[in-house]
């Protein structure tokens, strides 16, 4: 591209010049030697006026007093007495220039000049012009190199913008060239890039929560396939295990559900009059015998038959994060506490552990911010699920640690259209 834009505008401007030069070289050549012939010309009159003055005062005409006034010329001057004057150098024979001027008093006068200095006058106004034509054309070429530099050197930034999103290096390079049209294109580019680098974010960002929000889920079937294996002698406990596992699996697939309507950027919620007694209940049964093994244990206080608008599997896994969080990074019993308080209903989830360190306290809930070798990710998302339904999840202490649940109340009118999910789905 920048050889045929460097041809092009060589082309054009070629012709250009081709065009006036030619035309004002012939004019200037001829100007001068018409400028010549006319400067001769005034040359004789003057001198044969001066000599028909000189004759009428009766003052002599000489030779010298008139060469020395026109210094270059060679000049014949004949009186009405037939007497033949020179003046001045005769130029060789075929190489000069003639004007003659004779008046009807017999005075005649003949005025020479060189031609070699006509012809280097004229020679170098043509070189004069062929210079600003070599000029203009040199000009030309380095405006033509210039312009296809910077139409060019945009394009193959802009190609190689192309290429780096088309390879996954979605960061906006916010350069801008002084040109219209490709600043137009360079803005496309780069919010193009922001938005690849956004979908990327995105996927990673979902990658990281499936995978945490599953971990949970994920390990108590697997609490409860190991129980049926042992208890395989024992049918009862066969069927109460297999129900269990059956119900961490539907939560598996509640989990699946949020982290797609998350992926999808869905924030309508499906929250629902849900009964807290029986969602508190589940998860205390599901965590209990893991916080036994750690030498710990879960109790249970506060209101019944609480009701709250919030998603069943949503609040369960709210809950099954902070439960997770205490056994992790708490210590001692850990108190899960239902009530109601300003128009909300809350579960509250705290131990006796030596709680969250202060410099993690404003930032706790921030993602990638762990006090120990977690993922961070765990109250981040939590407090996200509390969000899509209405809710939201605050650090009421620090020192032991005391999470609490804010759920909406559900008043008459939804009590009546929809009926109270009493148990965990």
């Amino acid at each position: 591209m920048r050889r045929r834009l460097l041809l092009s505008t060589l082309a054009v401007a070629v012709v250009a010049i081709l065009l006036l030069g030619v035309p004002l070289a012939y004019t200037t050549h001829r100007l001068i030697y018409e400028e010549a012939h006319r400067s001769l010309e005034r040359e004789t009159a003057t001198i044969l006026g001066g000599v028909q003055l000189s004759l009428s005062t009766g003052r002599m005409v000489t030779a010298d007093r008139v060469a020395q006034g026109y210094p270059g010329r060679y000049i014949v001057i004949t009186l009405p007495d037939d007497t033949v004057m020179t003046a001045g150098e005769r130029p060789p024979k075929g190489t000069e220039l003639l004007t003659h001027s004779r008046t009807a008093g017999g005075i005649g006068v003949q005025v020479s000049q060189p031609a070699a200095a006509v012809h280097e006058q004229a020679l170098r106004q043509l070189l004069l012009i062929g210079g600003l034509a070599l000029l203009g054309l040199a000009v030309t070429v380095a405006l033509a190199m210039f312009q296809a530099r910077k139409f060019t050197l945009p394009l193959r930034d802009l190609a190689e913008t192309a290429d780096r999103l088309g390879t996954g290096n979605a960061r906006p390079r916010r350069r801008r060239y002084g040109i219209p049209e490709v600043d137009r294109v360079a803005e496309v580019l780069d919010r193009s890039a922001v938005r690849v680098a956004d979908l990327l974010a995105a996927s990673r960002e979902f990658a990281a929560d499936a995978s945490h929000q599953l971990r949970t889920p994920l390990t108590a079937l697997s609490m409860r396939l190991e129980e049926m294996v042992r208890s395989a002698d024992q049918p009862e406990v066969v069927r109460e295990e297999g129900a269990a596992a059956l119900s961490q699996a539907e939560r598996l697939v509640a989990v699946v559900e949020q982290l797609l309507a998350r992926a999808r950027h869905d924030r309508t919620g499906t929250a629902q009059p849900v009964g807290l007694d029986d969602v508190v209940a589940q998860q205390v049964e599901e965590w209990r015998p893991i916080f036994r093994r750690a030498g710990r244990d879960i109790h249970l206080t506060g209101e019944r038959g609480l009701v709250g608008l919030v998603s069943p599997a949503g609040l369960s896994q709210i809950l099954a994060t902070l439960l997770d969080n205490s056994l992790v990074h708490g210590a001692g019993t850990v108190t899960i506490t239902t009530k109601n308080s300003a128009g909300s209903v809350v579960v509250e989830v705290g131990d006796e552990g030596p709680g969250v360190p202060p410099e993690l306290e404003r930032r706790i809930f921030e993602r990638s911010v762990s006090g120990g070798e977690g993922t961070g990710l765990g109250l981040y998302l939590a407090r996200s699920l509390a969000v899509v339904d209405g809710g939201r999840l605050e650090l009421l202490q620090a020192r032991p640690a005391v999470f609490a649940v804010f759920l909406r109340q559900v008043n008459e009118i939804q009590l009546a259209e929809e009926p109270v999910v009493v148990g965990p789905t």
